[in-house]
């Protein structure tokens, strides 16, 4: 029997991410093998997460608190991947993803080194974050992390070990559209006012150097750290990976779960007012006023994001720039992340150092 698209275009397009974000390699085959419906892939994925959830309870009633955490951020990748894409089953995808966040919950303070769920105010209501601190450095420098369409502030917590090693703080955000605000705020173009909303924030805490804030996207979040950069000057370096510049220009070219996701998290009565929403996510009209260092990545055998994007991006910027083509890199190069992540991370040490 074969198996339902949607499957299809999950496996064929995400699995080195999957992998590459923590996800343990037997977890995946276990997860997926034989799996035939959609119905079925965010129970099968919950199942190999209650296991590890289950291990962390047992690790905190135990007082190990590195195991915990260890076994509750897997559970909560877990529970993040099984509802990723789940949007035709909403009452389970909240429910999924409510276990997700509850589970990094808990498995923060536990973290080496420690972290700290946060509320960013935004418009009236709240975005919520999760701040880790380097040990032993006194007003670190932060960087906002963006993450991607279907992804969240517990899928891009994987990129932070290696920032933090280098003496960056770290604080991944749900913004609109993603995570936990996709149930009241819309994905919106403008992501310099969601940036600007971060760094205020960023403003308020003692413990961070607020003259030395970049910003990280990868996929969708690629789109919008640069978008941010063209219009909030405290940012001093920005990282674009596997970014669009005119999100909607491939339209045609997109999965029908992509364009389903993006219509339902962009809050959408129809497919058609998805595309028109989707044009407003460009940067046609202001990556030349981006002026900060900017790193771009992407990966030349991308299926998602066309290179082209990042060559654009680069051409149009007016300030300092790394362009990096990974020739055999995926979207977001996750199955090349060693000829990405460590040379980001190296990079935004140096534009960020004192």
């Amino acid at each position: 029997m074969a198996r339902a698209p949607q499957i299809e275009t999950v496996i064929s397009n995400f699995t080195p991410r999957f992998i590459t974000s923590g996800v343990p390699l037997a977890d995946f085959e276990e997860a997926t093998a034989g799996l035939v419906d959609w119905e079925d892939w965010l129970p099968r994925w919950s199942g190999r997460a209650e296991i590890h959830e289950a291990l962390g309870h047992d690790a905190l009633e135990e007082a190990r608190g590195l195991s915990a955490a260890d076994h509750l951020t897997t559970a909560a990748l877990l529970y993040h991947f099984a509802k990723f894409m789940a949007v035709q089953f909403p009452e389970a995808m909240r429910a999924t993803h409510a276990k997700a966040v509850e589970c990094h919950r808990l498995a923060l303070p536990h973290m080496e080194p420690p972290g700290e769920r946060v509320a960013i105010p935004f418009e009236g209501t709240e975005l919520y974050g999760n701040l880790r601190k380097p040990s032993g450095i006194h007003k670190p420098p932060v960087v906002i992390m963006v993450p991607g369409l279907e992804a969240t502030k517990e899928e891009i917590f994987g990129y932070a070990p290696s920032l933090l090693s280098r003496g960056i703080a770290t604080l991944p955000v749900d913004g609109p559209g993603q995570g936990e605000a996709e149930y009241h705020l819309p994905i919106r173009g403008d992501y310099e006012t969601v940036a600007s909303a971060i760094i205020d924030w960023i403003e308020s805490r003692p413990d961070l150097d607020t003259s030395r804030v970049g910003i990280f996207g990868v996929s969708l979040g690629g789109y919008h750290a640069p978008r941010a950069a063209a219009f909030e000057k405290r940012i001093k370096a920005c990282v674009s990976i596997s970014g669009a510049y005119d999100w909607a220009e491939n339209w045609d070219k997109k999965s029908d779960l992509n364009k389903e996701v993006f219509r339902i998290r962009s809050h959408a009565k129809t497919l058609e007012q998805a595309h028109e929403i989707g044009k407003t996510l460009t940067l046609r009209a202001c990556a030349k006023n981006i002026t900060c260092p900017i790193y771009i990545a992407a990966g030349g055998l991308d299926r998602i994001t066309a290179v082209e994007a990042a060559n654009q991006l680069a051409a149009d910027v007016s300030g300092p720039k790394v362009l990096s083509i990974i020739e055999d890199g995926n979207h977001v190069c996750h199955n090349r992340p060693y000829k990405v992540r460590p040379q980001t991370s190296d990079w935004l040490a140096l534009q960020l150092g004192e």
